[in-house]
């Protein structure tokens, strides 16, 4: 009985302790994303069109967005609210540029993280993504490609924080199926029935990224922080 009574004291001073040190913060993100994958494969219609394999080539894109953080001591949950502009290329014969594969998605992370040692905080957690529009440029179909088949993917990183500014890397990674999806490419802008690209399948349409973001903080504790000058 007294070693339980002990265990809830424990309990309640930690979760006292906790609470006491709640703060809340909030402000602006934005910055480069750089996307990897991705797989498109020619069909050989006739024995003039390319019938090869090309990876996907990575690409920069963009993003930008608002966060808000709840601090709980070391721990803090971060939402936060993220339009994504990803880029991917393809080295598809009788082109002379790479052909563009853009994908534009609304997303909410709900990281989960940790103050590992003074600005330097780690954190994980998974990520909603809505599909706003995904194209493969030269598809005469038109029809928007199948980006993912679950609306949750991951993500993993650390940011750090001084002030008002701070700088955040993370990495995302796709938790849908690769999905086969025909395309039917426009022979003028593939060398026609000289060697080019016909009709043809997205092997893979799957996107992970690495995400560079600069951080703002608009409201939160500690915005005016500074390192402080050495006394001699």
């Amino acid at each position: 009985m007294k070693n339980y009574l002990l265990g809830l004291l424990f309990i309640f001073a930690a979760t006292s302790t906790a609470f006491s040190q709640t703060t809340f913060e909030y402000g602006l993100k934005g910055g480069i994303n750089y996307s990897m994958g991705g797989e498109v494969e020619g069909f050989d219609s006739t024995l003039n069109y390319w019938d090869g394999i090309a990876e996907g080539v990575g690409a920069i894109g963009f993003h930008g967005g608002v966060f808000g953080q709840v601090n709980f001591g070391k721990f803090f949950i971060r939402p936060e609210v993220v339009y994504n502009s990803l880029i991917q290329e393809f080295e598809i014969p009788k082109r002379e540029e790479n052909t563009e594969y853009s994908v534009q998605t609304f997303t909410i992370p709900m990281m989960v993280g940790y103050n590992i040692w003074g600005p330097l905080d780690l954190y994980a957690g998974p990520v909603y993504s809505n599909v706003l529009d995904a194209r493969i440029e030269g598809d005469e179909s038109n029809a928007l490609i199948v980006f993912q088949n679950t609306p949750i993917n991951a993500q993993v990183g650390a940011k750090v924080e001084i002030g008002r500014f701070g700088l955040d890397v993370r990495y995302e990674h796709s938790l849908s199926d690769p999905e086969v999806q025909s395309l039917d490419f426009d022979n003028k802008l593939f060398g026609g029935n000289q060697g080019g690209a016909n009709r043809g399948a997205f092997n893979d349409s799957r996107l992970n990224q690495v995400i560079v973001s600069l951080i703002f903080k608009i409201g939160g504790p500690g915005l005016n922080e500074r390192r402080r000058r050495a006394c001699y």
